[in-house]
């Protein structure tokens, strides 16, 4: 009988800590911390310097991107300072010679990072970026005006305002919070933080790339303040042709490594957020363009962008002017802090929910053809904060995870009656506090014995 009492006990606690989760309360509180206010007072910042265009003034203190990325760098120290300094901010500097396309004379791509160190696993990384360049319509004018106040300021005021939100908690995992320069001159930016984080091992868990996030004013003449889009590859970079070749037998064409970091965002908006929901679009980016997310999925990492639903493409990329009585320019008229705000958000529930959870599952294995029942298998999570495992299962032609079962810490589960051949699967892991990591779809099938 006492020991039965006692068995009793360790799964109602375990449960209490499952359902009543620490991590629940905390993304509670970061779900309503953004301020509004601080981001149009930010946007406001970044739309004074008159351009932000790569190639712009890099000496004047009130113009130019110099001027910019420095006071950039400026506000991510006193988020520091006020967090007992636990940010190590720095410039990332990078020569990009002429191109003869965009980069029209040698210039120094300048990326401005505020790395947030991880208690427990310093090396490994959830990042959150946002532009810092702008441009008018000629995309190698570097000398006029060009706000950007959405594209971008907008992301680079919401990254701002995520490191001011986090930097008052502390998480196993480290975040960086990074305003990339160059992206209208080719991705510039980001192609030299990934080849950095390649070179130094980084261990990256996601990056979300946040590029306009302000507009709720559609050239299609819709007003929306309740829906934005995440884009995500449908596969990795790094996969192998033998992997490649094995999703014609077993599936995963729309489960890589970035397509689970959409859902997870998904997932978290819908259970922290109110009046809004997450499109995800099975797509790269938008169609025949490009965002900073990119250079880090050619390099092989999980990334995804995150951006307003309707576009106003008379407010993107754009000299600042009337014509027959439509206004052209990303001028600070054009931007909603609230929605700002909420993405800013959708993008710190993010960050921090990865940077509580445990190491995803690795080596993932299925088997079950021809069965009536699926198995799968993985090895061991070596984690001290490790509560279990989540196993998820979905029909194929669901955009979501529909259905999951928490296993406690087996690595080894059968779900009976259920045919490998109607759904496909995955498996995360659970830490005591709550927090899941991404879900692994499986790459392998289960060896027989």
């Amino acid at each position: 009988m006492k020991i039965t009492l006692i068995i009793f006990f360790i799964i109602f606690l375990n449960f209490q800590s499952f359902s009543q989760s620490e991590i629940s309360i905390k993304l509670n509180d970061i779900s309503e911390a953004p301020s509004a206010k601080r981001i149009e007072q930010d946007i406001l910042k970044l739309v004074s310097f008159g351009t932000r265009h790569t190639l712009s003034d890099t000496i004047s203190k009130t113009r130019g991107i110099g001027a910019a990325r420095r006071w950039i760098k400026s506000e991510f120290e006193i988020i520091s300072k006020d967090c007992n300094n636990c940010l190590d901010v720095q410039f990332q500097r990078n020569l990009v010679k002429n191109d003869n396309r965009r980069i029209i004379k040698d210039t120094w791509v300048v990326n401005v990072l505020a790395i947030q160190k991880g208690t427990k696993y310093p090396n490994r990384y959830v990042i959150m970026s946002g532009d810092i360049d702008s441009r008018v319509t000629d995309p190698n004018n570097f000398t006029s005006d060009s706000p950007g106040a959405n594209d971008n300021a907008s992301g680079m005021a919401g990254t701002i305002e995520a490191a001011r939100v986090l930097s008052k908690y502390k998480f196993p995992i480290s975040i960086i919070y990074t305003g990339l320069s160059g992206e209208e001159q080719g991705l510039y930016g980001g192609q030299y933080m990934a080849q950095v984080a390649k070179e130094k091992g980084w261990e990256i868990i996601g990056v979300i790339n946040n590029d306009m996030i302000g507009n709720i004013h559609g050239i299609d003449g819709v007003i929306d303040n309740s829906t934005f889009r995440v884009f995500s590859e449908a596969i990795s970079m790094s996969m192998t042709d033998k992997q490649k070749n094995a999703m014609r037998y077993y599936g995963g064409e729309v489960d890589g490594p970035s397509r689970q970091l959409a859902r997870y965002i998904d997932r978290l908006t819908d259970e922290y957020m109110t009046n809004l929901d997450a499109i995800m679009i099975y797509r790269l980016d938008r169609f025949g363009r490009g965002g900073h997310h990119k250079p880090f999925n050619d390099a092989g990492f999980t990334g995804v962008r995150i951006m307003e639903t309707h576009e106003n493409y008379n407010r993107q990329h754009q000299d600042v002017r009337v014509e027959n009585g439509i206004k052209f320019g990303d001028v600070i008229e054009g931007v909603d802090f609230n929605y700002a705000a909420k993405l800013t958000a959708v993008n710190a529930l993010t960050l921090a929910s990865l940077a509580s959870a445990p190491q995803a599952p690795h080596n993932v294995m299925i088997g079950g053809a021809v069965k009536p029942s699926t198995t799968l298998k993985w090895d061991t999570v070596n984690d001290d904060n490790l509560l279990g495992y989540k196993i998820y299962w979905r029909n194929t032609t669901s955009s979501q995870w529909e259905k999951s079962k928490f296993i406690g810490r087996q690595t080894n589960f059968t779900l009976e009656n259920i045919v490998i051949d109607n759904y496909f699967f995955g498996v995360a892991s659970v830490s005591e506090n709550g927090a899941e990591s991404l879900v692994q779809f499986p790459q392998k099938l289960i060896p027989r014995i």
